[in-house]
């Protein structure tokens, strides 16, 4: 297969539907780890090709989504010092924080940047010598690379008025703490492909072992999502716990070597925080010492973090597959994209964003 089209095609999407169907003997609940995944899943209704008897669950993986509240609140305090710009994607300025977001700090007059890039911040910090640029880092390991580099150019060139808001996370961690929750239904998962292309699968391998329970690298094609539910199902119809790698023409055991090196040289592995879940263990990346220099919250003296206060959100519930967006009271109502009370609402790979536009609004397209 060549193009992004081969693997949207409908034919071949109900023959998988009907492949799963033949080797479905009773019920089975499967996570799917990434938004990305969730939002094809609504989009295309693959959930609706599928038997009854399997259950598909949505999982913590939108970067956004799992960023906790008091980190927002350290974004708009920084925001809103002088001399400061805060350079951050588009998706997070609209976060809710405690008080306020990104976006109303802008509209107050800070000064405050959409970037594609952590390297595009490193440039504007190049280009205004005389103020404090700040990058706020967030994401999975997928971008991890990409926000090494910037902190490791910046060392490189000694540039000193820049420096990272880090909160970047990882994926393995944060399965095992789905897995030791007592309210876990998961059966099967099906792992982020572009992570494991950055850091392959064998941090996978143990999880399968301890936890008897079948996990398959899968990409983001309706074709993909559908293979990789067939092989899912198909261990544990036959009662097998393996893992297994769809994504082939991306993924390779080893991963990326390159990213890896340059992670594993500027960060270490820390506790981190997940907005509705709590604190998992070895679940982030924090600067090395060597790059302790650009960490803005040492730099900033940053207020302590405070507990989340989630109000009406049950996000933590959502992104642990316990609930689906629209068993939230709020969702469609008091939560809506324009007027969000949580992070699912507001990110393009939240799980609350996707049920809205395709399910709330009816714009599920093409696999019907």
């Amino acid at each position: 297969m060549k193009f992004v089209d081969e693997y949207r095609d409908l034919e071949l999407s109900q023959k998988y539907a009907q492949a799963i169907a033949s080797i479905t003997s009773q019920p089975w609940t499967i996570m799917e780890i990434c938004g990305g995944q969730t939002h094809s899943i609504v989009k295309y209704g693959i959930d609706k090709l599928l038997p009854e008897q399997i259950t598909l669950i949505h999982g913590p993986g939108c970067p956004v989504c799992v960023t906790p509240i008091h980190m927002i609140d350290r974004a708009v305090e920084i925001a809103t010092l002088p001399n400061t710009i805060l350079c951050s994607f588009g998706d997070m300025l609209r976060v809710p924080g405690t008080e306020k977001d990104l976006l109303s700090v802008k509209a107050m007059g800070g000064d405050i940047r959409i970037v594609y890039s952590p390297l595009d911040s490193l440039k504007i910090a190049q280009n205004n010598p005389d103020k404090q640029v700040v990058f706020l880092a967030v994401g999975f390991e997928t971008t991890a690379p990409a926000t090494a580099m910037a902190v490791y150019q910046a060392k490189e060139l000694s540039i000193e008025n820049f420096s990272m808001l880090v909160s970047h996370v990882l994926v393995p961690p944060a399965i095992a703490a789905i897995l030791s929750s007592p309210n876990c239904r998961v059966q099967g998962f099906l792992a982020a492909g572009h992570v494991c292309t950055v850091m392959g699968y064998t941090e996978y391998e143990p999880i399968v072992k301890k936890y008897n329970i079948p996990i398959v690298v899968t990409g983001f094609e309706p074709v993909d999502i559908l293979q990789g539910i067939y092989l899912c199902i198909k261990q544990l119809e036959e009662g097998q716990a393996t893992l297994e790698n769809q994504y082939t023409r991306s993924v390779q055991r080893e991963g990326n070597k390159t990213a890896k090196t340059i992670i594993s040289q500027v960060f270490e592995v820390v506790n981190r925080q997940w907005r509705g879940i709590g604190e998992i263990s070895e679940s982030g990346l924090g600067l090395r010492s060597p790059y302790a220099e650009f960490d803005a919250e040492h730099r900033f003296n940053l207020s302590p973090p405070q507990p989340d206060n989630y109000s009406e959100c049950i996000s933590g519930e959502i992104m642990q597959g316990i609930k689906k967006p629209h068993q939230c009271p709020a969702f469609g109502s008091r939560c809506k994209p324009e007027h969000p009370l949580g992070a699912p609402m507001v990110s393009s790979e939240g799980a609350c964003a996707a049920y809205y536009r395709y399910r709330h609004h009816g714009e599920t397209e093409l696999l019907q």
